[in-house]
């Protein structure tokens, strides 16, 4: 444990809507834990609490207290219901209309900084960031997507309106100059005017953005990534992965997944798009390759691969998760726009190289022909180039230990939590 200037320690409450459910979930969890083994008191304040961990609290207890985070749920979902374009967007866009007041909950009234991570889903409205704010302890938020400096929407897809003011918003039914996402953005713009509010954005590319829009153009937005246990992390006997998973030994497996692997952010008919492509010009790739899916699927999506595949769903076991990742020859992220996604660390952490499209935070990670291979994004056929000569073509020895050295330089653990507590001591003046 490293000692820090804090006596006692400096006390951190990091408050994400779920402690594991989520990539932004992962990554806050991952940072507590990170904080903690450097010194710092630091604990999650979370909605819904899934792990049993000491340092994780649930907002409430109790039959009551569930009922009552589902009504919000449902209730932020339902008054948006007259607004959303379609029903694939539902999720794209969150009005932040229904929340909970945590401001008596003993581990904000005794934090020195209040760590904001992803509050949607009913856990914090704008009205309960107000109250958050009024308390006057400095607060650190991490952007995890574009939700906080856009009127609404997590990604903003090619829309630029949240530079200066939201407004026809494509997300919504009925775009116009004073729309939902207008109004949303004019209430963030007076709510953030004269807090003490250092955002910190995963990646460089989410830095940039965030500091354009006029939101944050006032305040100085650090970029930090997140963690990884790279201890946990790691490489293993790819062999005995594919054994203890089942997986052949005989072919080139291809990985791909994502929390939804449904959402059309994650560019999946791009995947399927290339790997069609390969087998009319390959035909030896469809004997060769098999494809391994983790995360929620329809039976459409698994119909779109026409190469063996295996799914296994939603993987909540980190050993198995890690041997997913050892077991793979490569790592295929397709994601139209993505801050610093996890999975591409965690292949990465086990040494397994990614192919990507070039967007968002991912070329911070993945150095093209180094770590994996960078594709034009939305260019299935580039795609299908950079899996044919990653799998076939490329040093994979040598990629798989540049891509476990990137992450050992970058995204350790104490790595990360010394960057933190660097932005804490500055708002704390102990700088």
């Amino acid at each position: 444990m490293v000692e820090t200037n804090y006596l006692p320690p400096l006390r951190v409450v990091h408050i994400n809507n779920s402690d594991v459910r989520g990539g932004a979930a992962v990554a806050a969890n991952r940072l507590n834990v990170a904080l903690r083994n450097f010194g710092v008191d630091s604990s999650m304040l979370v909605q819904e609490a899934v792990s049993d961990a000491e340092n994780i609290v649930q907002a409430g207890d109790g039959k009551l207290y569930k009922g009552k985070a589902f009504t919000r749920f449902v209730l932020e979902r339902l008054t948006f219901l007259p607004y959303e374009r379609n029903s694939v967007l539902r999720f794209a866009f969150s009005p932040a209309n229904t929340g909970l007041d945590i401001t008596k909950h003993p581990l904000v009234q005794e934090a020195d900084i209040v760590h904001l991570h992803w509050i949607n889903q009913g856990y914090l409205s704008l009205k309960s960031l107000k109250k958050l704010f009024d308390t006057g302890k400095p607060v650190v938020w991490t952007l995890h997507d574009m939700w906080p400096f856009t009127g609404g929407c997590h990604y903003s897809g090619t829309c630029l309106e949240f530079l200066e003011r939201c407004s026809f918003c494509p997300y919504l039914r009925k775009p116009s100059k004073n729309d939902l996402s207008s109004r949303q953005f004019d209430l963030k713009k007076k709510l953030y005017r004269d807090v003490k509010l250092h955002p910190v954005a995963c990646s460089k590319w989410l830095r940039a953005l965030s500091s354009e829009s006029s939101l944050f153009r006032n305040k100085e937005v650090s970029a930090i990534p997140n963690p990884i246990d790279v201890d946990v992390f790691k490489p293993l006997d790819r062999a005995e992965c594919r054994k203890s998973l089942g997986l052949p030994q005989d072919k080139k497996l291809l990985l791909f997944g994502a929390a939804n692997v449904n959402d059309m952010r994650k560019g999946a008919r791009y995947l399927f798009e290339a790997l069609n492509i390969l087998i009319d010009s390959f035909p030896v790739f469809k004997e060769k390759v098999e494809v391994v899916v983790f995360g929620k699927m329809s039976q459409d999506t698994k119909a779109g691969i026409q190469l063996g595949i295996h799914n296994l769903k939603y993987v909540s076991n980190i050993e198995e998760l890690v041997k997913i990742y050892n077991a793979a020859d490569i790592f295929v992220l397709p994601s139209l726009q993505d801050n610093l996604p996890n999975t591409v660390m965690e292949s990465m952490a086990c040494g397994t190289p990614v192919v990507a499209f070039s967007t968002g935070g991912v070329p911070e990670m993945v150095k093209h022909l180094h770590t994996g291979f960078l594709a034009e994004s939305k260019n299935a056929l580039n795609l299908a180039t950079g899996i044919y000569e990653t799998i076939f073509l490329s040093d994979m020895e040598q990629m798989r230990k540049n891509a476990r050295e990137k992450v050992l330089a970058e995204y350790t653990s104490d790595v990360v939590a010394r960057q933190y507590v660097e932005v804490y001591e500055k708002l704390l003046g102990n700088d």
